[in-house]
């Protein structure tokens, strides 16, 4: 991947992302492997960049431009692992499609990690796919983004689903995983149990779970289970935290605001930097549509905390 011009600071602990003795380059953050794909721990996620405002919401479209130009300075900064679903989208724009124009034809270490289970009908409606369904938006995948065969899929689960069995929507794409259509399986929005559950249908390369600083005990044990096991974990509301889809509601604790101060960084980097401190299988997948957030999101991959910093934000 070429490197930016713009700088960052070494990578020792307690620098700080704006100094003048690097590249900003996603590689910083270390690197992890899905099954036998390696990607860069810091990666990027594509949810809002279909429209302006919240996700999901009837916001206005994204101007296309940008969020062409948002993808593929996302490559040029070394991500190499991008977070993208056929149901991110708005009446004019889908993730998919801006992801394949920006970039196809893909670069060979490109990871693309999509998602199934959940499904928007035309009007917005949410559905949830049957397991005889999944083949239907796993070829909707393949279609949009233009591919022969899907990287990583990711069975997605509602919240109401937290006890149910996942072995017949997981054993589908076991099937579809067999026919070669998908490369490698991961699991979503779920508990230990469904976890064990998946695992003994087929191979799980990754967890995403809602996670950050302030989610409870239980989500950090489970983060460090995955981690016993080799299976990457995925944040999603990194930053966000409680606000999810609504993105970051401006009020953050006085330990992170503490941190960044001494760091001369960004709230949001904190929380980006504290995430993947949390272990070397530990992946970060920020979304945006601007270029400058992008940018710093990809700059606090370098940014290293002390372990000072750690307890304060653990309080």
């Amino acid at each position: 991947m070429p490197s930016s011009s713009e700088t960052i600071s070494e990578t020792t602990p307690g620098t700080t992302p704006g100094t003048t003795s690097g590249t900003i380059n996603a590689s910083a953050s270390g690197t992890w492997k899905l099954g036998d794909l390696t990607v860069n721990r810091l990666g990027f996620g594509s949810m809002r960049l279909p429209q302006n405002g919240t996700a999901f919401a009837d916001g206005s479209p994204r101007d296309r431009g940008q969020a062409l130009r948002v993808l593929r300075r996302a490559v040029e900064l070394g991500v190499n692992h991008i977070d993208t679903a056929a149901f991110y989208f708005s009446p004019l724009r889908s993730a998919n499609e801006l992801i394949n124009s920006a970039l196809a034809p893909y670069a060979d270490d490109l990871v693309i990690t999509t998602k199934v289970g959940p499904g928007r009908d035309p009007s917005g409606t949410w559905v949830w796919a049957t397991p005889e369904q999944l083949r239907g938006q796993v070829e909707e995948n393949l279609r949009q983004l233009g591919r022969d065969h899907l990287d990583v899929v990711n069975l997605r689960l509602s919240t109401n689903q937290v006890s149910a069995s996942v072995a017949d929507h997981f054993g589908a794409l076991a099937e579809l995983r067999d026919a070669g259509l998908i490369r490698h399986l991961g699991i979503s929005n779920v508990s230990p149990d469904q976890l064990t559950e998946a695992r003994t249908i087929a191979p799980v390369v990754c967890v995403q779970n809602a996670y950050g600083i302030d989610s409870p005990a239980d989500h950090h044990a489970f983060l460090r289970s995955c981690g016993e096991q080799g299976i990457a974990f995925v944040p999603f509301f990194a930053i966000a935290g409680a606000g999810r889809e609504e993105g970051t509601n401006g009020a953050q604790s006085e330990a992170v605001l503490t941190v960044a101060r001494t760091h001369g960084a960004t709230p949001a980097q904190v929380r980006l930097a504290w995430t993947l401190h949390q272990g070397p299988h530990v992946l970060a997948i920020p979304g945006t549509g601007d270029p400058d957030h992008l940018t710093e999101n990809v700059a606090a991959g370098a940014l290293r905390l002390t372990a000072e910093d750690l307890a304060l934000l653990a309080r």
